[in-house]
């Protein structure tokens, strides 16, 4: 059976450590010329505008004087925030970075690329005429971002809340007059559908609440949840009756538009071409050691052949064969979110008992991801602001839905076995995003922890997967490994299948092959792919070419430090400079030219 939930475990399954408050942020340089001190000012100019445009943002980042208001949401309010950005970047280009301190000169490389992405998007992708899925986002998150974490009093959010919900009307009409259905692609409407039905639960959520308040409080709350229900079922019937319907927007992006968003992703002069050409090697390379690993695991005597040198047809179905034994070990829909729970649990303490990296004291909680945020990916971390930093991590999972068949349910486990589960964890938790970002929230520079690069981000997820692997957690086991590299052919062909479905016109036939026979994921596992492909772009290749540029950042340093390489002393000073792109970081690392 499905798991069924109540409302308390949508917010927090568990706590995974009841750790001490975090650090305490360290302070930035003093300015060291007239230039820093111009950087400083714009930079500081530049959050605060961007906390007043987006009231739902500030409450995100951690400033909470605008958690009563709601963001404009129309397309004068789109433009006024990409007027704004503009005006910051022809600030910016005044300031000549070689007068730049070095710690600046990062900051301002990479509000640099901010700022340009956010203009060319308005311009250019003009994803706010046709995308749904940005302002589902913002409209969950005004609730959740109020309830989610306690960094105030209940009341004093639940009376936020209450303004905000007596706001929805308004902000749901700005999203319909924004929106233009014919050039909403099918997929978009179809998902923010099933996304939208979910904002009621985080209403009630705030309903259940209601005893925090005194009586007047209670009837504002009530009054506005009521006004906020009816514009969500309005919000609905407008997207099942008009949207769904005329939807007929393209949603491949072509190679003009992917290419450039790709470029304002990455902040990585890596091309397209050179992306995909080293995927297409990597995938190579790791089927050939899941080969390898199959021949040892593969001992009953009706296991498939595995010759020294197999034909394409032997490699797929050993490695196919010994994949099996990982996807016996699993869970039940009833028993996953608490095998999930004991797995970040034991990785917490395998980092803390290893020298790998200095492990954060901020506390991290293994949540329910809530239902409007549903649809897109199974799991994801989800930090604090760097404003609020001494609050939870969020890893975030999806339970499996209610109404999924016995078979769907059969092939999303073997997919998330415990072995693959076991690495999704270390992703997600630690020493993947949890602490990743727990630590980058401690930079001297809210700038740098608020303008993370995705593609840092995600490769360092990724790698550290491998680094566990390395340390000897679940004690070298050949099935965690071979599921470690599995779960590396995921990172692989997402680069390969993103640009496949945008730019070479592949169908769903050629994408679902890629992912089921090349990289073996479970069809339900390659179904939600083949959405989230389509819904998005330019992001998937991020765990790739990340993953890729950390490993050879790490090699690098081993090559020059030769026997006095030490792993935890390295990640601790990759980590300090909180999440610029890789290869700033090894700019920083080595005393190389920033740019």
């Amino acid at each position: 059976m499905p798991l069924l939930l109540d409302r308390r475990m949508l917010l927090a399954f568990g706590a995974a450590a009841a750790l001490p408050l975090s650090a305490p942020r360290a302070q930035p340089a003093p300015a060291a010329s007239a230039a820093d001190s111009a950087f400083d000012a714009l930079a500081a100019a530049w959050l605060e505008a961007n906390l007043r445009l987006s009231p739902i943002t500030a409450t995100l980042w951690g400033d909470h004087r605008y958690d009563d208001r709601l963001d404009d949401l129309s397309l004068a309010g789109w433009s006024a925030r990409r007027d704004s950005a503009a005006a910051f970047l022809t600030g910016l280009t005044a300031i000549v970075p070689a007068e730049l301190s070095r710690e600046r000169q990062v900051d301002a490389a990479i509000l640099r690329n901010s700022l340009a992405g956010e203009v060319w998007s308005h311009d250019t992708l003009q994803a706010q005429r046709w995308d749904p899925l940005i302002y589902q986002s913002s409209v969950g998150s005004a609730l959740y971002g109020l309830i989610a974490r306690d960094f105030a009093p209940l009341p004093q959010r639940l009376a936020s809340a209450t303004s905000r919900m007596s706001g929805f009307p308004g902000l749901l009409a700005q999203v319909r007059e924004s929106l233009a259905p014919a050039r909403t692609p099918k997929i978009h409407a179809q998902t923010v559908s099933g996304q939208n039905a979910g904002l009621e639960s985080l209403v009630d959520l705030l309903l259940a609440e209601a005893g925090a308040l005194d009586a007047q409080g209670q009837a504002e709350l009530r009054a506005a949840a009521g006004v906020a229900k009816v514009a969500i079922a309005e919000h609905q019937a407008w997207i099942d009756g008009v949207l769904v319907p005329q939807a007929a927007g393209e949603w491949r992006l072509g190679a003009d538009l992917y290419d450039a968003k790709l470029a304002f992703a990455l902040d990585s002069p890596l091309s397209r071409t050179e992306i995909k050409v080293a995927a297409e090697e990597a995938l190579a390379q790791v089927r050939a050691e899941m080969y390898d690993i199959a021949r040892q695991v593969l001992v009953a005597g009706d296991a498939p052949p595995t010759p020294p040198k197999p034909t394409a047809d032997q490699e797929q179905a050993a490695i196919a064969a010994a994949l099996e034994l990982v996807y016996a070990d699993r869970a039940t829909p009833e028993t996953l979110i608490a095998t999930a729970q004991a797995k970040l649990d034991a990785a917490i303490e395998f980092v803390a008992a290893n020298p790998i990296v200095t492990p954060p004291t901020e506390p991290v909680q293994l949540v329910l991801t809530p239902e409007f945020q549903r649809g897109v990916a199974v799991a994801y971390c989800d930090p604090p602001g760097p404003l609020d930093r001494e609050l939870p991590t969020f890893y975030k999972l999806s339970p499996i839905p209610e109404d999924w068949s016995a078979e769907q349910a059969e092939s999303f486990l073997r997919e998330y076995n415990n072995w693959t589960l076991e690495g999704l964890t270390v992703h997600e938790g630690t020493p993947g995003h949890y602490l990743q970002l727990a630590i980058s929230n401690r930079h001297p520079s809210v700038l740098r922890s608020i303008l993370w690069s995705g593609s840092f981000v995600e490769g360092w997820a990724c790698y550290a997967q491998d680094v566990m692997v390395e340390a000897g957690h679940r004690d070298g086991h050949p099935l965690y490994r071979l599921a470690n590299l599995k779960f590396l052919l995921r990172v692989i062909t997402n680069a390969i299948l993103d640009i496949g479905v945008h730019v070479e016109g592949w169908d769903e036939a050629r994408a679902m092959h890629l992912m089921t026979h090349d990289a073996f994921q479970q069809e339900r596992e390659a179904a939600g792919k083949w959405t989230r492909a389509r819904v998005s772009s330019a992001q998937l290749p991020t765990y790739f070419v990340g993953w890729r540029e950390h490993w050879s950042l790490r090699r690098e340093a081993e090559a020059r430090a030769g026997a006095a390489f030490d792993m935890k002393a390295y990640h601790d000073e990759l980590l300090g400079y909180g999440s610029p792109p890789v290869r700033v970081s090894r700019q920083l690392m080595f005393d190389l030219p920033v740019g």
